[in-house]
């Protein structure tokens, strides 16, 4: 029954890096170098205390994580609260490891005892999700959602372009009630908060430099996008990008990936990554990051399984 850590959460990523280097498209949307930073940063000081873990080691490499979240209370910035009631498992097995996939399911299934389960699998990880289904996991009843990694190279990146008076800048410039508003106006029933932004700004890799903001003339910061630089792999991903809704359809989005890109590839990136939602009905996110040139290149498949 151990609590997930800082410390944790590096070895993680370091093996988030390991996989990403030869199989991208087996890294799970909620275990990317990134999303591993900006998951814990945001919000293990308010629903740390539900976060189990395990982790499984060849020698003194970790080879598969297991995260198990339990059901918490989410106090959101408008002020309502929202119950989670079922568990969710974020976890990662190295290719050469597979078969500890099933460890990582009995383990999840033993600390969840009368709880729903989800968890999410990747569709190139056949293995697993046989091993997932033989322990009773279906995929979602609403299979029209699930989440894509998107990518593109850093090689030819158009010049960006902002409406009159609108300018860029940085996290290090704004002061922190700026950089969060700028994120909650863009995900309304976000619980961010700018002591959580305090903990993803410790959070390594986070550079405030790669925290790049939309600012309108009246000095107001109104879109943002985080990069997490990957040296190992010189790749570099976006977590999370958004847009005011009263600034939208002004080119804003559009413009601040490109300026974005432009700075991971000054900072040593070669391709970088971003995931968005897919389904039936393509949401508009995606439309934005293929008119900026990323492509689909992988995506995830939603399990649950119900209570026992």
């Amino acid at each position: 029954m151990d609590l997930l850590t800082a410390a944790d959460v590096r070895l993680m990523q370091v093996l988030a890096q390991r996989i990403a280097g030869t199989r991208l498209d087996l890294v799970n949307s909620g275990a990317s170098y990134g999303e591993l930073a900006w998951n814990w940063g945001r919000a293990h000081a308010a629903n740390g205390d539900t976060w189990l873990r395990r982790l499984w080691f060849a020698g003194d490499d970790l080879v598969a994580w297991a995260w198990a979240q339990l059901p918490h209370r989410v106090r959101r910035w408008d002020g309502s609260v929202k119950d989670v009631t079922g568990a969710y498992l974020a976890y990662q097995v190295h290719p050469d490891h597979a078969p500890l996939v099933d460890e990582v399911i009995d383990w999840f299934d033993g600390v969840t005892p009368g709880l729903e389960r989800s968890v999410i699998a990747q569709a190139a990880d056949e293995f697993g999700l046989e091993r997932w289904a033989a322990h009773g996991y279906v995929p979602e009843a609403d299979s029209s959602s699930w989440t894509q990694l998107n990518v593109r190279e850093l090689d030819d990146i158009e010049q960006p372009v902002l409406p009159a008076g609108f300018r860029f800048s940085d996290a290090d410039e704004a002061d922190a009630a700026a950089v969060v508003r700028a994120h909650v106006d863009a995900w309304p029933f976000s619980s961010y908060t700018v002591d959580a932004y305090r903990d993803v700004r410790a959070a390594a890799p986070y550079r405030g430099d790669l925290h790049v903001l939309v600012e309108a003339p009246d000095g107001t910061a109104v879109a943002s996008a985080v990069m997490w630089l990957d040296e190992v792999n010189k790749t570099a991903e976006f977590e999370p990008v958004g847009t005011s809704p009263a600034c939208r359809r002004q080119g804003l989005g559009r413009a601040l990936l490109l300026h974005g890109m432009r700075l991971a590839r000054e900072a040593g990136a070669g391709q970088m990554t971003v995931a968005c939602l897919g389904g039936v009905q393509p949401p508009k996110a995606r439309d934005l990051y293929y008119s900026v040139g990323f492509r689909w290149f992988s995506q995830d498949v939603p399990l649950v399984k119900s209570e026992q």
